[in-house]
């Protein structure tokens, strides 16, 4: 056999190019009663952006978790530079090369942003003492590399997702890796903070690292990535190289279809005003905010992180408390106190995190459904278990709800189901005024298809619905009028079928 020196350079980057860094071949991993990947082959080339897409459920993460010896796999090979291995935990498959940000951060809150960054291989001294100012400085100069503007020796718990996200990110420049799987990287960070991470991607490339990329934004798979391997219900369901492709051949491969356009509503279905604020301020939160939402009609807010989006949100719900201003429900003036004062006056609010403020995950779908309205199924004292069921079959139903049963813990669902069932929980309570604060953070194409051809069937309903995103596709596709937020303040209002993308950034950037 010819000796790999006697190539020329050309014959190298040609034997790199054919030759995978990473290959995993034929995995198959099971879960009681649930076959999450069947027969799996993936590999991953030198320098290259492999994006894996899938619907929620599809096997994307389960694959990566696999690799990354979270999960191990009944059958089936893991190669890496053309050597079988057997990963049987994070910590080995780091010390392998191999890195997986998670998309459900796995950060310790309670430690400093350095200890979680080099955790589990902390810089000790001759005596096994952790070096403190070893670690710090370590961590600082990650942290600059990042731009970030927290330091090393802050708490996670005191830091936004957002940052907590960079967090997650900075652990994969610790070790000299080889390959590194973003699962989701992009959904809690600014537009700064992504041009940072795709920086870091680029300079991944030129080192040779292999990079998996799993995300549900067209946009960034487009940008990013070298190929696109696509899986449905636990299968590959093809490969291709993203310059060759469309993002309607990508859908096709993801859900069997092709998605619908932007339903449209029914003419003349906006009505009165069904909410109104006038000059609502909160602190330093948000100043001034003054719009109306109108029966039939959906109104979209966006802004960058930051921007009082959300905060408006919560205290028109009534969990924030207002300092000047005042909310109008019907034309009569309101006071809010509390969700239970929102929720008499016919308001519902879908939080923006819905594991962590919108669903009990250990509970099942039934009873998360029910939460809404405790008082309507257990007025004799005792919860009616067939008034929760009857709530259940009409919103399962409504929602066309992917779940084996009402009995299935709403943490095996899917992403999309999931925020199917906060939906079901609000709309079971009959508003009239529905808030949904980032309705498709996390969602497969697929599901959002779904998502937003609900918010228009609720709004063609009678229903004013508030969409709040940081999406722009997503803000320009399902509403009628637009709310452009800078700096806690009401920047501008467009209609939504003659706005310009160039317009709303130029509102949300104070412009």
């Amino acid at each position: 056999m010819t000796p790999v020196a006697h190539h020329t350079q050309s014959e190298l980057d040609d034997l790199k190019a054919k030759a995978p860094l990473l290959v995993l071949d034929g995995v198959t991993k099971t879960f009681p009663g649930v076959k999450a990947l069947d027969d799996v082959s993936f590999e991953v080339r030198h320098g290259e952006v492999h994006a894996l897409l899938g619907e929620n459920g599809a096997g994307k993460s389960t694959l990566m978790k696999v690799l990354a010896g979270n999960h191990q796999a009944e059958r089936g090979q893991v190669h890496l530079e053309g050597e079988a291995i057997r990963v049987a935990n994070p910590l080995e498959a780091k010390k392998r090369g191999i890195v997986l940000i998670h998309q459900e951060l796995s950060l310790v809150p309670e430690m400093t942003v350095a200890e979680n960054i080099f955790l589990g291989s902390l810089p000790t001294t001759a005596l096994g003492i952790v070096n403190w100012r070893t670690l710090f400085d370590r961590a600082g100069r990650i942290l600059d590399q990042l731009g970030c503007r927290f330091a090393a020796s802050d708490k996670v718990d005191r830091l936004s997702i957002a940052n907590r996200q960079m967090v997650e990110i900075a652990r994969a420049l610790v070790f000299t890796p080889k390959v590194v799987v973003f699962d989701e990287p992009t959904a809690s960070l600014t537009d700064a903070e992504k041009v940072v991470l795709f920086d870091i991607i680029e300079r991944l490339k030129e080192q040779d690292v292999g990079i998996v990329y799993i995300s549900h934004r067209m946009d960034e798979i487009f940008r990013l990535s070298d190929r696109i391997t696509v899986l449905r219900d636990g299968q590959v369901s093809g490969t291709l190289k993203t310059a060759e492709t469309t993002e309607d051949e990508v859908t096709r491969l993801m859900i069997g279809r092709s998605l619908e356009g932007r339903p449209a509503a029914a003419p003349g279905a906006i009505g009165e005003v069904a909410l109104e604020l006038k000059g609502l301020s909160c602190g330093d939160l948000f100043r001034d905010v003054s719009f109306s939402l109108r029966r039939g009609e959906v109104v979209g807010m966006y802004g960058l992180i930051g921007a009082g989006r959300t905060e408006i949100a919560e205290t028109i719900f009534g969990l924030r408390t207002p300092d000047a201003g005042e909310i109008r429900v019907h034309g009569e003036v309101v006071q809010i106190a509390s969700p239970p004062d929102a929720i008499r006056h016919g308001i519902a609010l879908a939080p923006e995190s819905r594991k962590e403020q919108g669903l009990v995950l250990g509970m099942s779908c039934r009873d998360n459904m029910s939460l809404a309205q405790l008082e309507g199924v257990s007025a004799t004292g005792w919860l009616d278990r067939g008034a929760e069921q009857a709530i259940y079959d009409e919103y399962a139903e409504r929602l066309a709800l992917k779940s084996p049963s009402w009995r299935t813990p709403v943490v095996n669902l899917s992403g999309g189901n999931q925020q199917k069932v906060v939906l079901g929980k609000w709309l079971s309570t009959r508003p009239e005024i529905l808030i949904v604060d980032e309705p498709t953070r996390g969602i497969d194409v697929g599901s959002k298809s779904e998502i937003h051809a609900l918010i228009r069937r609720l709004a063609a309903s009678g229903i004013a619905v508030l969409v709040i995103s940081s999406e722009m596709p997503e803000v320009l596709g399902v509403s009628d009028r637009i709310l452009a937020l800078y700096h806690g303040r009401l920047a501008a209002e467009f209609d939504a079928a003659s706005v310009t993308e160039d317009a709303l950034v130029q509102a949300i950037s104070g412009m």
